[in-house]
């Protein structure tokens, strides 16, 4: 009997985390969406590509969200058997309150797996996975960047400008400017051209008439007319980031660089790697709030668990609910900032790394007491 009361409440936590996790993950992906439609409007991006780089943003959603809609599920579920009295059947059932929030402590295990397998795999992988994807993706709405009579910034080191945008799909009064490095530039500047699709439909190049190309370096410049020219638009580098973020990198990567130079985990400056290369300092927060913050889930189950635990005084019984709400929402925030104190001081990083533990031992000690705790229920 005990197993299936269990089994039942099992299925009402898991059923409600799905569910509300589900709702405020879509909800969070389509505002988010929203602000992402730039990839589209100012990089050219085809919708396609638009669509796989959202889709792959919603691991790393769904991970910042676990830890509160996690206590949101206990903090519903248990305050609902609680006021509906369906947590008499576990008492009258011989079942001991620290037996059940042991249970609790238990479930939570698993949650803390599900973010530990988020954290330090999939939403790094995702995370690099929709970066790459973009970085290597063509600019499909090419068209559409060209305004007229304004410069427009193609990409880092392509500018635009067109006079006019004729109907028949000629532009007149045509300048491009090309950056080809740090003192290196190419002018264009055509009467009229056309922007067409290659052979292969996929690239888009100038067919240009009537100008001049002049190319400008350190030692003067060059200038060439031309009756007809082309100008390619294959190897055009967008305003996609080409350098990878710290949460785009894999956990292994950053465990490695913490292992070489733990001693300069506090230093400002010293850096770890070549290429996206990334501050000891930052690693080492990083890995904390991939390894650390999803303890905090266990704490939070042991903060809902205080929901079954009558005040003797009505006057608390009234507020204890809003009370351990609030707790749990403050836990929420001081673990995700948890992280900016561990490189301040050695006593403060002490402090903060086993701060998670203490807080366990804290609440247990404090369900124990409130539920006469006696050594043979454990």
């Amino acid at each position: 009997m005990n197993k299936l009361i269990f089994r039942k409440l099992s299925f009402d936590i898991f059923s409600f985390f799905l569910l509300s996790s589900l709702a405020i993950t879509l909800i969070v992906w389509v505002i988010q969406g929203v602000n992402l439609l730039d990839i589209v409007s100012e990089q050219g991006h085809g919708l396609n590509v638009y669509f796989i780089y959202t889709v792959l943003n919603l691991p790393k959603i769904f991970s910042k969200l676990l830890i509160f809609t996690y206590f949101l599920t206990l903090f519903v579920i248990l305050a609902r058997y609680e006021e509906s009295n369906e947590i008499l059947l576990f008492w009258t059932n011989g079942i001991k309150k620290i037996s059940f929030i042991n249970f609790i402590g238990k479930l939570s295990l698993i949650f803390v797996a599900l973010q530990l397998f988020l954290t330090l795999v999939l939403v790094p992988l995702t995370q690099n996975l929709k970066q790459e994807y973009l970085k290597s993706s063509t600019i499909e709405f090419f068209p559409k960047l060209i305004k007229e009579k304004r410069f427009s910034n193609i990409s880092k080191n392509l500018t635009i400008f067109v006079e006019k945008n004729r109907k028949d799909g000629f532009l007149e009064g045509i300048y491009i400017k090309e950056k080809l490095g740090s003192n290196e530039s190419k002018v264009i500047i055509a009467s009229k051209g056309k922007l067409l699709k290659d052979k292969n439909g996929e690239d888009f190049k100038f067919k240009l008439f009537d100008g001049n190309i002049t190319n400008i370096d350190n030692k003067g410049s060059i200038n060439l007319k031309f009756e007809e020219s082309s100008y390619e638009l294959s190897k055009l580098n967008s305003k996609t980031r080409q350098v990878n973020k710290l949460n785009e990198t894999k956990s292994s990567y950053l465990f490695l660089c913490l292992k070489n130079y733990i001693e300069y985990r506090k230093d400002g400056n010293f850096r770890c790697g070549s290429e996206n290369s990334f501050l000891i300092k930052d690693i080492y927060e990083e890995i904390f709030k991939r390894t650390v913050n999803p303890i905090y889930i266990i704490i939070l189950s042991l903060i809902s668990s205080l929901v079954i635990i009558k005040p003797k005084k009505s006057f608390y019984e009234k507020y204890l609910k809003f009370f351990l709400f609030v707790s749990g929402f403050l836990i929420i925030l001081f673990a995700e900032l948890s992280y900016k104190f561990i490189s301040l001081d050695i006593y403060l990083e002490f402090i903060f790394m086993t701060l998670p533990l203490i807080f366990i031992l804290i609440f247990y000690l404090l369900l124990l007491f409130k539920t006469n705790f006696k050594i043979r229920y454990l």
